[in-house]
């Protein structure tokens, strides 16, 4: 079996044996969600950068946000997209390290984003006169840097230690690779395939953790203002939804993946691992372009702009 190991150079994924009936609809179904991805995703990045008004650190916490989304996203949709098409389902060795890093550090940079913007909305309603001081251009930019260097690091070890392992076995029983399913075609377990991803999981936790104790304290102090508790409403809730439906999109496929019933029909199946790379990438972008008044704004002042432009031109 050892000598096998090394020769193994593709994996086989499962879950699209049973689409040939309906294999161009799919197709053009994902194709117009990975679309609408780009376009809510993309048009938020470039209102808060092309607008200097943005450029605080609300908004550009949101608008690496964005960017994580189609970072993220670009690892699972065009080779989906190829899988539709085609009659057999494989991803290369490499090519499947790859996309479990890249899915799981877009996870995890979620995940700093998240708390570095429930700081950020902690500091502005509950200490307002320091809050320029304590997040200037200099401190935001360090913030930003280490919310994805972080997840990167971490993720990298967790992907070094499985390409290290040696594998008895070449299928994945889904659509995409993660990293705990190659894991299990390990030949023998490891310590560090058991420690590295719990520190992981316990280190994102403590994220989650962090975002709702702030949330908690920051409900309990604005009650007490109707000016704060507005400014709450404008700006928190957005973030809170974009963090629940995270979390619950994430915990749901994980809690399936490793108890999940085979009796679940397979297209069930495979919208429950598509969930997260399908609802927070269109959610999270469209709740904060209608609830924050000046992401609204900017947006259908550029788009009323250039509708004017062009009949001017015609």
């Amino acid at each position: 079996i050892m000598d096998n190991v090394s020769v193994i150079a593709v994996f086989t994924l499962s879950g699209l044996r049973d689409i040939a009936n309906y294999r161009v609809i799919l197709f053009v179904l994902t194709l117009l969600c990975y679309c609408v991805i780009w376009l809510v995703n993309v048009t938020i990045i470039v209102t808060v950068i092309v607008d200097k008004k943005l450029h605080e650190p609300m908004y550009i916490f949101l608008c690496n946000l964005c960017v994580n989304g189609l970072y993220g996203t670009a690892a699972f949709y065009p080779k989906f997209l190829y899988d539709l098409l085609s009659t057999t389902h494989v991803i290369s060795y490499a090519g499947c390290l790859l996309q479990g890093f890249v899915l799981h550090s877009a996870v995890a940079a979620d995940f700093s984003l998240l708390a570095l913007m429930a700081y950020d909305r902690y500091v502005a309603i509950c200490r307002p006169l320091v809050y320029h001081s304590l997040m200037t251009t200099q401190k935001m930019s360090i913030f930003v840097f280490f919310a994805w260097l972080i997840p990167f690091y971490l993720l990298l070890m967790s992907t070094i230690t499985t390409a290290t392992s040696r594998l008895c076995g070449s299928h994945i029983p889904r659509i995409y690779c993660v990293n705990w399913l190659i894991a299990n075609l390990a030949c023998s377990a490891s310590v560090a395939r058991i420690v590295i991803p719990a520190f992981n999981y316990t280190f994102y936790v403590g994220h989650v953790v962090f975002v709702f104790w702030s949330y908690v304290y920051l409900i309990k102090t604005c009650q007490s203002s109707k000016e704060n508790w507005n400014k709450f409403m404008q700006t928190c809730v957005p973030h809170l939804f974009s963090l629940t439906v995270v979390v619950l999109s994430l915990l749901f496929d994980m809690l399936y993946m490793r108890f999940g019933s085979k009796e679940i029909a397979q297209n069930v199946e495979n919208f429950m691992a598509m969930e997260f790379l399908l609802i927070p990438p269109i959610m999270n972008p469209l709740m904060y372009g209608l609830k924050l008044t000046k992401i609204r704004k900017r947006v259908l002042n550029f788009i009323c702009g250039k509708s004017s432009t062009f009949r001017l031109k015609s």
